[in-house]
């Protein structure tokens, strides 16, 4: 079976361990989000990519699902002595090395999709890992703060700011102009299921739509595409993900963000036990729906998850 999957960071990296448990001999190709990328220290950091490869690969910190176990943070520490910033986004020494690595490899020639690939070579993820878009693509957030009105990066508003204040527009910068990066159209072409995990389905799977070419090529698969609801009891299982639903003028429900995706997009939806009651109104929109647990406890838990979604994508194929 080959799937497809839409991948951001933390959601979508613990989703897709779940789903190699759930089905190991499955050929997976992840399509990461590169839209929370940014240039610090004069290095280009992939956020949601290197949170998919840790993951996969075990080098991840399981506390806070993002950066490397084991870490310290002496060259920050240090560039703060300097008086160099910003001290609000917090990278690690062996995450450091990463950084370098790629930022070498993009100064040589190399586009991001094959620095991709030659990184992922040392953790073997057990997963084809792709970028959306080998352009450069970044959001930014539209705020207002002390009444002042600024658009500044999403890692800012969302590492800095915590989402503390209103956010007012979401704009994936550059994405109308970026291309799919090579091999992202075939791999949707040769799928035979598409899966939307948990992720924040504005600034991941949104920002993956965005780049021209990908949400077409989904819609015309002719395979069964399934998501999973971030949204449990009204709130974001993790992170702040109501905020950028509410500048895109969605409701942070089960079943608002499935009419978000649409059904022409989105064949099956899977939302929380809890929130059953939504079933009726997704089904009514066209989108085969089914009420499964839907928190992340641990890896059995995103492997049931996983299975639920594939056990979904056959009853539509059927």
């Amino acid at each position: 079976m080959r799937i497809v999957v839409l991948a951001g960071g933390i959601g979508g990296a613990r989703f897709l361990r779940g789903l190699k448990q759930a089905a190991p001999e499955a050929d997976v190709t992840v399509i990461g989000n590169t839209g929370d990328d940014i240039h610090l220290f004069g290095l280009k950091v992939c956020p949601d990519l290197d949170t998919v490869m840790y993951t996969l690969g075990g080098g991840i910190n399981e506390d806070q699902g993002w950066g490397r176990t084991d870490e310290s943070f002496r060259v920050k520490e240090e560039l703060a002595a300097y008086g160099v910033g910003p001290e609000w986004f917090g990278l690690g020494d062996r995450d450091f090395a990463t950084h370098i690595v790629r930022t070498q490899m993009i100064a040589a020639g190399y586009p991001l999709s094959a620095v991709t690939e030659a990184l992922c070579a040392r953790w073997n993820p057990g997963a084809r890992l792709l970028p959306m878009s080998d352009d450069r693509v970044e959001t930014h957030v539209a705020v207002e703060i002390e009444g002042e009105k600024k658009v500044i990066h999403f890692q800012e508003y969302w590492v800095k700011l915590r989402a503390s204040v209103a956010a007012e527009a979401v704009v994936p910068v550059g994405a109308d102009q970026a291309k799919p990066a090579p091999g992202v159209l075939e791999a949707i072409a040769a799928a035979d299921v598409i899966l939307f995990p948990p992720s924040n389905p504005v600034v991941s799977v949104g920002t993956i739509l965005a780049v021209p070419g990908i949400r077409e090529a989904i819609a015309d698969a002719g395979v069964p595409v399934v998501g999973l609801s971030p949204i449990v009891g009204d709130a974001p299982v993790r992170g702040m993900a109501d905020k950028v639903l509410a500048a895109v003028g969605v409701e942070s429900t089960a079943a608002a963000v499935a009419q978000h995706y649409g059904s022409g997009l989105l064949d099956g939806w899977l939302v929380d036990t809890v929130d059953e009651g939504a079933v009726a109104e997704v089904e009514a929109a066209g989108i085969r729906c089914r009420a499964v647990p839907l928190l992340m406890t641990d890896v059995d838990a995103a492997a049931e998850m996983a299975q639920q979604a594939l056990a979904l994508a056959e009853e539509v194929r059927a």
